[in-house]
Parts: C-alpha cells; sequence; structure tokens
C-alpha cells in the first residue's frame, strides 16, 4: 500500500485490512475522530506508536504532553504543518 492508497481509503467505513494500530490510528484521525486515534495508540509501547501518539497531542495543543510523546518516540517535534507531518509519519510506517 502506498500513500495514495491510504488516503483513498478514508472514503471507505473501515481502515484498510491488515495495516498497523498506528496505520489505524493515523486513519481514525483523518476520519476527523481524534478520540478514536487515541485510543488506539494509548497503551502501546512501540516508538512509532508513541510517535503518532506525540502527533495526536500536537494537534490536540497539549505541546507539553506531545514532547513527552516525541521524546518516547526518538523523534524532534517538527515545527512545520500538522498535514505535512500526518503525511510524513503515515509514509515512514507504509515503509515498514
Amino acid at each position: 500500500m502506498n500513500l495514495v492508497d491510504f488516503k483513498n481509503s478514508l472514503t471507505l467505513t473501515q481502515p484498510p485490512e491488515g495495516v498497523s494500530i498506528p496505520l489505524q490510528a493515523l486513519w481514525q484521525d483523518a476520519k476527523a475522530d481524534w478520540a478514536a486515534a487515541h485510543d488506539l495508540v494509548n497503551e502501546l509501547d512501540l516508538p512509532k506508536a508513541s510517535w503518532v501518539h506525540a502527533y495526536l497531542h500536537r494537534k490536540e495543543g497539549d505541546i507539553s504532553n506531545a514532547g513527552y510523546w516525541y521524546r518516547r518516540a526518538g523523534k524532534k517535534m517538527p515545527d512545520y504543518s500538522l498535514q505535512k507531518e500526518w503525511e510524513e509519519i503515515t509514509l515512514a510506517l507504509l515503509a515498514q
């Protein structure tokens, strides 16, 4: 699956079969369901889930909490748009 396919799946009612939980969270976020996205990654102790978790808190505006999760993910908080970060994370996770 590539980024175009993933974005096209946003017209569906469920995330694509076989995608990771962090990708499912990004899919839910893109469908404007922040709470569902957060629920998916909230208890996962994986760097990629922490990255998504950090992004979600940055989007929420909770910068302090976002910083914690970026550190857990081994990432620096970006200074560019949320949309660009969403695509960056999605591309990275699709490549795994």
